[in-house]
């Protein structure tokens, strides 16, 4: 046996890796297949058809259930409840449980419950007490009952750009690669303000399609794509809504609240938007036409063609 086992733990499988630790009380059934350096706490229940991967943790009073998956470097609090059965019956069971999986490096917080048939991404944070009720994007921050986006994981945030004293035409580089921040020239005039934008001056390419977000509920996201060859400049003109803009080693924040600000968006940039006002209205110039095969919508996929190997 190279893992070690309390003398009050219940361990039937033999399919433990290296130098994981399971306490007092624990027990694991005889078809889990669990990693390396695991530690499983006090009071905690491992089904059969479970799989977990190397450096998971996971703390007291928390059951696995038949179908789960928990990749490496995952942590789970205490009493966080996961659910296998949509539809739960006394005595009546699926042929087959739906599977939950919770991607590498998500934390999962104290009494947070996860439905069934849910993906938890990779790095994503489900905040204690949360109830998880469809699935949760990489790096995304989930609160409350239902789980809403929140935020997202070492976003940094940008609002700089928009404040007073800032020069029109002033353009910030974002710490994301390729990504630009522009203030907009803005007419003030008694019959009713006006900015605008000229391709050289502002616009960094020429438009081939535009498109408008809006009507959008605050809890909603929009985006969750990246683009293999198109560019996009986005513009709020009316209320507010926030972008995040991730390279694949740089994740930024941009808030979107006024006609002024323009952000460009280059290919191989994963964006989302969220956070949406009542009152937003999005508007999207994009470099081409649409083409379905342009987009990279899977964010694994995206990590691959940003950090090849």
């Amino acid at each position: 046996m190279n893992f070690i086992k309390h003398s009050h733990a219940l361990v039937e499988s033999d399919k433990i890796g290296a130098n994981t630790r399971v306490w007092a009380f624990a027990h694991v059934l005889p078809r889990a297949v669990i990693g390396e350096e695991c530690n499983i706490c006090d009071n905690v229940f491992i089904e059969n058809d479970v799989t977990i991967g190397d450096r998971v943790t996971i703390k007291c009073g928390v059951q696995i259930w038949d179908g789960i998956t928990i990749e490496d470097d995952v942590f789970i609090g205490p009493n966080a409840t996961f659910t296998n059965d949509l539809y739960p019956r006394s005595k009546q069971y699926p042929e087959e449980f739906v599977r939950t999986i919770v991607r590498r490096g998500a934390s999962i917080g104290a009494n947070a419950t996860i439905l069934a048939s849910i993906v938890i991404g990779k790095n994503a944070l489900i905040g204690a007490g949360a109830v998880v009720t469809r699935d949760v994007p990489p790096n995304a921050i989930v609160v409350g009952n239902p789980a809403r986006i929140h935020g997202y994981v070492a976003s940094a945030h940008v609002q700089q750009n928009i404040t007073e004293g800032n020069l029109t035409g002033q353009m910030n580089k974002s710490q994301v690669t390729g990504v630009e921040i522009y203030r907009l020239p803005l007419i003030v005039d008694m019959r009713g303000n006006l900015s605008f934008a000229e391709f050289g001056q502002y616009l960094p390419f020429i438009p081939k399609r535009y498109f408008l977000v809006f009507d959008v509920q605050s809890k909603e996201v929009r985006g969750e794509h990246a683009h293999k060859n198109l560019h996009q400049f986005l513009v709020c003109i009316k209320g507010s809504c926030s972008v995040v803009l991730d390279d694949g080693e740089n994740r930024e924040e941009v808030l979107l609240d006024s006609p002024q600000t323009g952000l460009h968006i280059p290919p191989k940039v994963w964006g989302i938007q969220y956070k949406y006002s009542a009152d937003a209205i999005l508007l999207v110039l994009a470099s081409e036409v649409y083409d379905a095969d342009d987009y990279i919508r899977d964010y694994d996929e995206f990590l691959a063609m940003v950090r090849p190997r």
